[in-house]
């Protein structure tokens, strides 16, 4: 079992930056990719960027070059860097994880206003 606990959402203006964080507990070794998905209002759950052990990383075609996604030297927390945030970026975030069975944290907030 992994538990995901995510921290750093909140209210930001259009074009500001937030980092979100993700700890992961439990079974960590057994961890073979983090990443970020979101789901808006009305929308269906997307990735938003997923990075695997080996350091391979993989965004939504929507925050690249905005979004940046680290993990510690530890591998057990995760961070999505999100610069120049656009309204359109609004909603939870949640942390991901995947062994050989998914995990998913509760999700923070993210709201951008315009």
């Amino acid at each position: 079992q992994v538990q995901l606990e995510e921290s750093g959402g909140g209210l930001v203006q259009a074009g500001g930056s937030l980092t979100l964080s993700c700890v992961a507990s439990g079974s960590i070794l057994n961890i073979i990719s983090m990443g970020w998905y979101r789901q808006a209002p009305g929308k269906q759950r997307e990735l938003v960027a997923m990075t695997t052990n080996s350091g391979l990383t993989n965004y939504a075609d929507s925050v690249k070059g905005r979004f940046t996604i680290s993990r510690d030297n530890t591998k057990t927390t995760v961070y999505l860097q999100m610069k120049s945030l656009k309204p359109e970026d609004t909603a939870v975030y949640y942390c991901y994880a995947y062994t050989s069975y998914d995990y998913w944290g509760l999700g923070t907030q993210v709201t951008v206003s315009s």
